[in-house]
């Protein structure tokens, strides 16, 4: 029998979710009609007329009001059940739902956010989660304008409520926007850049305070966006004006660099699919076995004309949302530093390129031990070691890009740059990341003009 509910190829095993929920619904149909019975159920009752009625909603639009009629009257848990169930949905089978079911996964969203049901910030950030980077199909843009749509909508309840998924959100658009400005001539498009960049500018200007929390990477972000009418007087305001964005405490853009990026950010631009992958690979595939994984993510995620930029965002996740325990550090498993370099040598554009070893990088810039974590800047300078005998090219590069970086990123900050590189350097040693930078200095395979500018810095 064909599914309602999701798009399921022939050769395809059932899903054991969208089965629970049929059955509850298949079960308990005849409860979900008018005239409702005024029992009180039990827990185990009340967990199958959650599902049920989740299933009904998606699966039936038509009586969609309902069934939410019947939620609002049997809830005892502030809805924490059905939101713990629609977050299950949006991560496990939302690519696979049919269009009508995601229209109904959107709408019960909103009532959740309306009722203020317990998680409800955690089934937003699980939706931006599914918005891909770099694709420009149009149920990705449509539940771009839905989410975006949903955040204004919902505005002051979320300010009020849940204000941090609005800077998760802000996270989000930002990146994305970083794509959607390289593309011209789209019309939805345009509608839709319109609406993430009035969203972004609204957030920046109205609560940067809550922007703040987001650290150093804001700055990141909005780098990639100044050539942006709108975000070229923001980052001018940040250089220049700081007290225009009228936030106590903030008089300097030193203030985000200062502070590190939460890793829960980065998650936000790998998709739960992806993440399970990337985690596979770097947890239980050994090193010398991966070239088929890769072969099979790359296919899956990174072919496309603008699917390349998503290579930014997981260099970001594997530095800093993906550290491995000491066992795994100890064991065969590929190191993240030979991910990370083969992931750069799939860069197919120079400043995707350029944009991923910043992304590489960019801790070290600003690194404070009190603050910042080794295992952020540890995979930079083991792909810069471990690549010499074979792949002195790949060394070369990345040295000449931090160099670079040294004495051109911030030219009005380059004292806190170069205070934030030289502890990176520091703690890498003192750890025993590497013995000492002469494996980088004394390497004769290296250039003596990058090796006396190391020598200096």
């Amino acid at each position: 029998m064909a599914s309602k509910l999701l798009k399921i190829a022939p050769f395809e095993a059932e899903s054991q979710l969208e089965v629970t929920l049929r059955q509850a619904f298949g079960e308990l149909e005849p409860k979900l009609r008018p005239p409702f019975s005024l029992a009180i159920p039990n827990p185990h009752e009340y967990s199958q007329l959650n599902k049920a009625i989740l299933y009904g909603i998606l699966t039936e639009p038509g009586f969609a009001k309902t069934h939410i009629k019947l939620l609002h009257a049997i809830v005892t848990d502030g809805y924490a059940l059905f939101v713990g169930f629609l977050v299950k949905v949006a991560a496990d089978l939302y690519d696979k739902l049919v269009d009508s079911a995601k229209d109904q996964l959107i709408w019960a969203v909103k009532e959740m956010v309306d009722v203020v049901g317990v998680g409800f910030d955690g089934l937003l950030v699980c939706l931006l989660r599914q918005i891909a980077g770099g694709d420009f199909s149009d149920g990705n843009l449509w539940l771009c304008f839905e989410m975006v749509t949903v955040l204004f909508g919902k505005w002051d309840c979320l300010l009020e409520k849940q204000p941090l998924v609005l800077t998760s959100a802000l996270y989000v658009f930002l990146r994305l926007l970083a794509d959607h400005c390289r593309v011209s001539g789209n019309e939805r498009l345009e509608a839709l850049r319109r609406l993430e960049i009035e969203f972004c500018v609204k957030m920046l200007r109205e609560q940067f305070h809550l922007c703040m929390r987001m650290g150093r990477d804001l700055v990141r972000l909005l780098q990639d966006l100044a050539h942006v009418p709108e975000f070229r007087a923001i980052w001018k305001d940040l250089l220049l004006n700081p007290n225009e964005f009228r936030t106590n405490g903030f008089y300097d853009i030193a203030q985000l660099y200062s502070t590190r990026t939460s890793s829960r950010y980065f998650l936000l631009r790998i998709t739960p699919e992806m993440e399970a992958q990337l985690r596979f690979l770097l947890v239980h595939v050994k090193f010398g076995s991966q070239k088929r994984y890769q072969a099979w993510f790359a296919k899956k995620f990174l072919l496309g004309p603008e699917r390349g930029t998503l290579v930014i965002d997981i260099v970001r996740f594997i530095c800093c949302a993906h550290h491995p325990s000491n066992e795994i550090l100890q064991s065969d498993i590929i190191p993240r530093w030979a991910v990370i370099g083969w992931l750069l040598k799939t860069c197919r554009k120079n400043y995707v390129e350029a944009n991923a070893k910043l992304a590489l990088f960019y801790d070290w810039l600003f690194f404070d031990e009190k603050v910042d974590n080794i295992m952020n800047i540890e995979p930079a300078m083991l792909l810069m070691v471990f690549s010499i005998p074979q792949y002195v090219d790949m060394t070369h590069s990345l040295l000449d890009f931090l160099l670079l970086l040294a004495d051109n990123y911030d030219v009005g900050h380059n004292h806190f740059v170069m205070r934030g590189l030289s502890s990176a350097f520091n703690t890498l040693v003192q750890k025993g990341v590497v013995h000492s930078m002469d494996v980088l200095i004394s390497c004769d395979a290296l250039s003596p003009l990058l090796k006396e500018r190391l020598g200096k810095m």
